[in-house]
């Protein structure tokens, strides 16, 4: 990976970690559903009557569409208000890794080095290490929520190698467009009017920020510098970075909002930033298709990855 685009992966997993103790500051005066709603209305308009819809189906616009607000941001957003944590919010996420790995594998016919399987097994130690933890069933449930975000993630990331996607940021304009009244109609089902009207009633400068913040920093700027990353490489060589995520969410967790780590969760810590290392150590692989950024064989990778994305 070139030295510019793994500046642009620490800095977009910095601003995704520090997303989650700010969501949960729109939180505490806003629905979940509907804060996600109005993120993604704000993320469409009005942008899209400016920016040109890429060169793609409109299948792939709706799916990741879809898949981006409602089947990830939402039930993260839901998980957080359950009481899960922001920051092992943060840490459950990154489930997408393992996920997006297993999809390379059986989409992509890429291979697992022995350096990824092991940081695999360290990090899912780690994140099992905070579900043996759960303080009960509402934050269990949550967990659940979680780890369903986390695969969709994961697919999301699938979309985007299968679309062929070159135009991101218009991608990821074109595509919010299709989250918004989903998520609206989710919200009155849920609890009617009543959100709508706390809204209106009840309005927060924090709250204001927080939906900011997850508007033009954790979706425009992140998943136009996620996705890019994401055209320019495999997706098993950029799924293991958002393992950083939890650093900088867990971090921005204990500056914000006061949260103090325990020891389950500071284990966690502990075997995720070891998977991190033992990614990028080099050494033998099971596979020269299946290597992390600056390995050997890394031409000889995307250039079959190249050709399985031109049939």
């Amino acid at each position: 990976m070139q030295k510019k685009h793994l500046i642009l992966a620490v800095l977009v997993t910095a601003v995704w970690g520090l997303n989650f103790p700010i969501t949960k500051l729109g939180l505490a005066a806003i629905d979940p559903l509907l804060l996600t709603a109005l993120r993604f209305t704000l993320a469409a308009l009005p942008w899209v009557f400016f920016v040109k819809r890429p060169p793609i189906a409109i299948k792939w616009l709706a799916a990741y569409g879809l898949i981006f607000g409602v089947a990830m941001w939402a039930l993260i957003n839901l998980g957080i208000e359950w009481g899960v944590p922001p920051g092992t919010a943060a840490l459950l996420i990154q489930f997408s890794a393992f996920f997006t790995l297993g999809w390379g594998v059986l989409l992509f016919r890429e291979r697992l080095g022995f350096g990824q399987i092991l940081g695999m097994g360290l990090a899912l130690l780690g994140l099992i290490s905070i579900i043996v933890a759960s303080p009960g069933r509402g934050t269990t449930l949550g967990y659940g929520l979680l780890l369903i975000s986390a695969l969709s993630w994961s697919i999301g990331n699938v979309i985007i190698k299968q679309s062929k996607v070159r135009e991101m940021f218009a991608f990821v304009v074109w595509a919010s467009v299709f989250a918004p009244l989903p998520l609206l109609a989710l919200t009155w089902l849920a609890h009617g009017s009543a959100p709508f009207t706390s809204l209106v009633t009840h309005f927060e400068w924090v709250a204001l920020f927080s939906l900011l913040f997850q508007v033009y920093a954790a979706t425009h700027f992140c998943y136009w510098g996620w996705n890019l990353l994401l055209r320019e490489y495999p997706v098993s060589r950029v799924a293991p970075l958002s393992l950083l995520i939890p650093v900088f969410g867990i971090a921005g967790s204990m500056l914000m909002l006061g949260h103090k780590i325990g020891f389950n969760e500071g284990l966690a810590i502990v075997l995720i930033l070891a998977a991190l290392a033992v990614g990028f150590v080099k050494g033998p692989g099971l596979s020269p298709r299946f290597q992390l950024p600056g390995w050997p064989g890394r031409q000889k990778s995307a250039r079959r990855f190249s050709s399985l994305d031109d049939r």
